[in-house]
């Protein structure tokens, strides 16, 4: 079965070949925007569908995934650092402490199915320095929290409680029980 995945991410299409998952990308642009007394996880869960939905809308036919990762600290949501200052205090704030990554994955066909992984990632207390290289080297521009927990960063995490490829964007096992779900009642 074909489906249609709504992201740009890399890292998405990267884990849904690593499945064997048949897609085709299709873009799909929604506004990411935080709305105030959102909860994270209608944040994530609101993005996914929307991005399934309007994946669904370009491509005129499904099924279409969408999905969508935040990393939450405190109750608030750490966005995609966008400059090198930002991505510094984003590590700095998670530095020694545990945060929750949630990703939601969304299928939208007949039906509009989500569901929802909740991830702990543990990081170790890290320097000014440690932080200061790492984010010189480009690798957590554009990414949630300011890591990519595929990339250097994995250095940085002592305990991880949850999905790997969840923290990575799109939670496998998630993704999975809704194919299979998709297959079973088309």
């Amino acid at each position: 079965m074909k489906i249609y995945l709504a992201s740009r991410s890399p890292r998405r299409r990267q884990l849904l070949e690593q499945t064997g998952v048949d897609y085709e990308p299709v873009d799909a642009d929604v506004d990411e925007t935080w709305q105030p007394d959102e909860l994270p996880q209608d944040y994530v869960q609101r993005l996914a569908l929307e991005k399934a939905r309007a994946g669904f809308a370009v491509s005129g036919q499904g099924p279409v995934l969408g999905a969508d990762t935040a990393v939450v600290l405190d109750n608030d949501i750490l966005g995609k650092a966008e400059s090198i200052e930002e991505a510094s205090s984003m590590l700095a704030r998670l530095s020694g402490r545990t945060h929750e990554v949630l990703s939601a994955v969304a299928i939208v066909n007949h039906e509009t199915r989500v569901m929802t992984n909740v991830s702990r990632v543990a990081f170790r207390p890290l320097t000014a320095p440690e932080i200061e290289d790492y984010c010189n080297t480009g690798e957590p521009l554009g990414k949630a929290g300011g890591y990519a927990i595929q990339g250097r960063a994995a250095a940085f995490i002592v305990r991880l409680e949850g999905s790997y490829s969840g923290v990575m964007g799109l939670p496998l096992f998630e993704t999975h029980l809704l194919l299979e779900k998709l297959q079973r009642h088309p």
